[in-house]
Formats: C-alpha cells, sequence, structure tokens
C-alpha cells in the first residue's frame, strides 16, 4: 500500500483545501449565503478523584482552575485562525465553554459552542475551544498531577451551511 495519494484520487475525494494542482489553499466563500451557524465540541480531562475535588473546591494555588480555562477557551475560538492554517477569520457571535465535573472518576468534561451568522462553519473554532480550554486544565493541575491524560476532542453537533444538521451519534 502506498503511502501517499495521486493527484487523481485527491480530486477525487472532493477535498475543499486542495486546488486543482493539488497545492493547499483556502476555499473561496465569496458566493455562498450567510447562515445561522452553530458548532458544539467537546473534550475529555481524566486525572484522579483527588485534583476535580481541589477543582471544585477552588483549592489549587494557581487560583480558579475552570474561570481561567474557560477565558482561555473562548480566546482560543476567537484565534482560531491564526492558529489553523487556512481557517477564515470569523466574526463570532457568541463563545461559550463549559464543564462538567466527575469526581467519582476523576474527570472533567469540557464542552464548547460557537454561534455566528456567516458563510463558512463554526467547528474548527469550537474544536480550538475545547482544546485549549482542556489543556489550561492540564497547565493549572500539572503540580498535582502530571499523568492527567486528554481526550476525545470531537465535534458534537453542527448545523447551518449546506451540509445541515450533524450531530454525533452517542449524543442523539
Amino acid at each position: 500500500m502506498t503511502a501517499s495519494l495521486t493527484h487523481l484520487e485527491l480530486t477525487h475525494l472532493n477535498l475543499t483545501h486542495l486546488d486543482k494542482s493539488g497545492a493547499a489553499a483556502m476555499v473561496d466563500v465569496s458566493a455562498k449565503h450567510a447562515t445561522t451557524r452553530l458548532a458544539r465540541a467537546g473534550a475529555l480531562v481524566q486525572t484522579t478523584p483527588e485534583v476535580v475535588r481541589l477543582i471544585e473546591q477552588a483549592l489549587l494555588k494557581k487560583g480558579d482552575v475552570l474561570a481561567t480555562a474557560r477565558i482561555a477557551g473562548i480566546m482560543a475560538a476567537k484565534k482560531t485562525s491564526e492558529l489553523i492554517p487556512l481557517c477564515h477569520p470569523l466574526l463570532l457571535s457568541k463563545v461559550t465553554v463549559d464543564f462538567e465535573l466527575q469526581p467519582e472518576q476523576g474527570q472533567i468534561r469540557v464542552e464548547s459552542s460557537c454561534l455566528l451568522s456567516g458563510v463558512t462553519g463554526v467547528e474548527m473554532e469550537a474544536l480550538t475551544a475545547a482544546s485549549v480550554a482542556a489543556l489550561t486544565i492540564y497547565d493549572m493541575c500539572k503540580a498535582v498531577d502530571k499523568a492527567m491524560i486528554i481526550s476525545d476532542i470531537r465535534l458534537l453537533e453542527k448545523t447551518g451551511g449546506k451540509s445541515g444538521h450533524y450531530m454525533l451519534e452517542t449524543e442523539q
């Protein structure tokens, strides 16, 4: 099995970030009509029950972990086009980052949502927000648990645009 695809195979996949010659290109969205677009993404931080309790009780030396992670996630969503090549800069209408603490399992579930009226989707912004919020939790708690695991970064739902509504099967 060959490690790379031929130009013909790439063209057949309809990858939108490749031009006719197979080079990376920003998608032209100038002819698209604005619609309301929403994307939700999630991430999971696996730590210990003790760390989750320290977060709940705001006992970590670096301060309020969840407030800091929320702000970091919102800021990251706003800067996605600076971080990910070929992403369009977007005028976001709303960004939220929420957390579900599960002390018994030693887990923190992160969920972000991004909303706008525009010509391109906000999936990358929601994914970036969830990822950076999870990374911020790691950063603020690493003195207590360096073995934390960040996983399950994924799109949970998207609405708007030509492709319509998508929801992760486990979310339905």
